[in-house]
């Protein structure tokens, strides 16, 4: 039961992401009109083409004649039927002759070219013909080249590296420190410390933003600086994962051997020496596991970004630039699947690459204390 929950899991998990790949590298006219799923078959849609006008037409053998193709040059598409009423684009096979209103006969074929002729001269102006077409499956890296060179992608991207690396490596540098201090340390109000970090990890975000907002445009108009800063968000990053980190890395630390400790102190090593050379390279597998949390979560993050960075071009994350990709396109599919998928691929490859790690330092910092 527990093997099928699992699978059950991923499964939930891996086919929305694997639709959103297929549907990014689809054709946008075959994406607005199938789903990912039907991306291997080929699919049927109906159109219309504009036939040639009497200015077209030649006399060929005592008929006029009127020569032309529904189809745009290097189309992949194939006619199955056309009409002469949009409510009734299969009316005749290709191929077969069909009378057209405003007189003679039109025949079609597969690769979309028509042959309309009429004892008598044509006089029309513009006539339409509707049809239905196959078309074959195609893939194409144009939707992510149109992403990429839209204004801002760039930029953002490189706005969401530089608040995404310092704000995981800052709180995992002042946990690791405070980890190990509850963890091996012996001062009054550990207990107390211990439980306030608990404490903190049910506090909501959206409590506690507006708050620290005040807090620090006063200190910056205090000290005559402009709050919206990279260090900023980079503070309130930490601030909010701390609580998470401490406490994964102290329930770590406290699990490792106590024999090795006080062997360590014996020999005559200071806390610093014990910290940095035994009890931090054991612990790489809760540092992993923290990190990737903390990778997630800041890129990800909409909410924190725009509060203390603003959202001038100059500054935005990727996730708030795909935000107003989607409000200025919102029709086009093709871009938002795109914009997507290029906004998970780096949390993927973090995930992957340090995966290993993942399972085993979030259970041993869950499970073991001291």
């Amino acid at each position: 039961m527990a093997h099928l929950a699992l699978l059950l899991l991923v499964v939930i998990w891996t086919v929305p992401t694997f639709g959103l790949l297929i549907s990014s590298v689809r054709d946008k006219d075959q994406l607005a009109v199938s789903g990912w799923w039907t991306s291997l078959t080929t699919v049927e849609r109906s159109s219309a083409g504009v036939l040639g006008t009497a200015a077209d037409q030649i006399e060929e053998g005592g008929q006029f004649v009127i020569r032309g193709n529904l189809l745009a040059e290097g189309s992949n598409e194939t006619i199955v039927s056309f009409g002469t009423s949009i409510n009734n684009p299969t009316e005749f096979a290709v191929g077969s002759p069909a009378q057209m209103r405003v007189g003679g006969e039109i025949i079609v074929s597969e690769d979309g070219s028509y042959v309309w002729t009429s004892p008598t001269a044509f006089e029309h102006d513009r006539v339409r013909l509707f049809y239905t077409s196959a078309v074959p499956p195609r893939f194409t890296l144009e939707n992510y080249t149109e992403v990429l060179t839209s204004a801002g992608i760039g930029r953002a991207f490189v706005n969401s590296f530089t608040v995404t690396v310092p704000a995981t490596i800052i709180p995992i540098l002042i946990a690791a420190f405070a980890a190990y201090a509850l963890a091996w340390m012996r001062f009054p109000g550990r207990t107390l410390l211990v439980a306030l970090m608990v404490g903190l990890l049910v506090v909501p975000l959206q409590m506690s933003l507006i708050p620290l907002l005040r807090m620090y445009n006063g200190i910056a108009t205090t000290f005559g600086g402009n709050s919206k800063t990279y260090l900023g968000i980079w503070l309130a990053h930490t601030a909010f994962g701390l609580p998470l980190a401490i406490y994964l890395l102290r329930n770590y630390m406290a699990g490792l051997p106590r024999e090795i400790m006080e062997s360590a102190r014996m020999d005559g090593a200071s806390h610093f020496q014990i910290f940095a050379t035994m009890v931090l390279p054991l612990s790489f597998p809760a540092l992993a596991s923290f990190a990737i949390f903390q990778f997630l979560w800041v890129w990800n993050d909409l909410l924190v970004a725009i509060v203390f960075l603003g959202q001038s071009s100059d500054e935005l994350v990727l996730t708030g630039q795909l935000r107003a990709l989607l409000g200025s396109r919102g029709d086009n599919w093709e871009i938002l699947t795109a914009g997507a998928f290029i906004s998970i691929i780096v949390p993927l490859i973090v995930f992957f690459s340090l995966q290993r790690y993942f399972v085993r330092g979030l259970l041993a910092g869950s499970v073991k204390g001291g």
